[in-house]
């Protein structure tokens, strides 16, 4: 490995990640198409990496957040169609020159970008865009479509590819009526957008949780997310973790008095505590309020609590009782514990736990 934490490594499983993808793949109808998030570095998973295992196993569109995300995996060699959630006015040149397709919320950016488009004489640019039906962030609401269904009618320099809408609360069955509020809302949306510019472009709104609550609503395409990653919102599913962050143990010491870490909170037991000191600290997305016990690490299959605060770049466990020596590997997350269980803990959401693993640390590919 060549990365700036030669002991610790982001496992990505190729085989993980296409089960998780069959299973969403078997919720839908055979014309819908998949769309696949890879923002945000794939989830904290590798945004090259993750992109091109999507690409070969046969997804239809990638979605980032920003501009150079999307850059990111054109120069990498990825080929599929890139929206771009959040396209703003700033990254148009490398928007049009790298074949990105922005999502448009609003007409200044939809004016902003027909002006370059003019420009450079260019006409029918794909383009997607976006409704708001109640997430109240980014998108037309239903008084603005008018003006917009003018304004398109007007700039052939723009053809729309699709238009979306985002759920707030597909995952939670007491918020049922919300939803299907909005889907209701994002169809009449969707339907008079198709009728003013007189063809029907791919209409999308379900994300991982409205694919397996909703299916019934998919339309053209569907847009899966953390699904993919290894997070159902049914309880009865059990994905595949595509994603486990394994270091190994730089260090173990036999104690008999003491305390160990910053600011002395970790006790030395009256009879002796073993630590084992691993490479990876909060700057590895190892929140420090996982520190002193309140969370356990796998080793050899048993459980190691951590010990003490949490460093920058280490961590250090009680593995009193468990047979281990340096060089052991050591799961942070992925089947056990899984990125559930730490989110728990923190009381997050697993997004923030995998989104929090930073460059530092190498994605290595999985695939057998």
């Amino acid at each position: 490995m060549n990365g700036a934490n030669d002991f610790s490594r982001l496992e990505l499983s190729l085989p993980a990640a296409r089960k998780n993808y069959r299973y969403f793949r078997s919720l839908l109808r055979p014309s819908t198409k998949l769309l696949v998030l890879v923002k945000a570095n794939a989830y904290g998973h590798g945004a090259v990496e993750f992109a091109s295992m999507m690409q070969a196993e046969g997804a239809d569109y990638l979605a980032v957040a920003l501009p150079l995300e999307g850059v990111e995996l054109r120069r990498a060699g990825v080929s599929l169609p890139v929206l771009v959630l959040t396209a703003g006015t700033d990254f148009f040149p490398e928007i049009i020159d790298y074949r990105l397709e922005p999502g448009i919320p609003n007409l200044y950016t939809l004016n902003a970008l027909c002006e370059m488009l003019d420009a450079r004489g260019i006409s029918g640019f794909p383009i997607h865009i976006k409704l708001d039906t109640g997430m109240h962030r980014l998108g037309f609401v239903p008084e603005e479509l008018p003006a917009l269904f003018a304004f398109l009618q007007h700039h052939p320099q723009v053809r729309v590819r699709s238009v979306y809408s985002h759920l707030a609360v597909a995952e939670d069955p007491s918020q049922d009526e919300f939803t299907l509020g909005q889907i209701s809302l994002f169809e009449r949306g969707a339907q008079a957008l198709s009728d003013a510019i007189g063809y029907r472009p791919m209409w999308h709104i379900l994300n991982s949780a409205g694919i397996e609550r909703f299916p019934q609503y998919q339309f053209d395409m569907v847009r899966l997310g953390i699904g993919i990653y290894g997070v159902s919102a049914l309880s009865g599913v059990r994905l595949a973790p595509v994603a486990s962050l394994k270091v190994k143990v730089l260090q173990i010491k036999d104690l008999h008095d003491g305390t160990v870490g910053y600011g002395r909170h970790g006790t030395v037991a009256s009879g002796g505590t073993r630590i084992a000191t691993i490479p990876v600290g909060y700057a590895d997305g190892i929140n420090r309020h996982l520190g002193c016990g309140r969370a356990s690490f796998s080793i050899g299959g048993h459980r190691a609590p951590t010990i003490g605060n949490i460093c920058m770049d280490m961590t250090m466990l009680d593995v009193t009782g468990i047979p281990c020596e340096p060089g052991d590997t050591v799961t942070i997350f992925g089947e056990d514990p899984t990125v559930g269980e730490l989110a728990g803990i923190l009381d997050t959401i697993p997004y923030e736990i995998l989104t929090s693993v930073p460059r530092r640390i190498e994605r290595i590919v999985i695939r057998k």
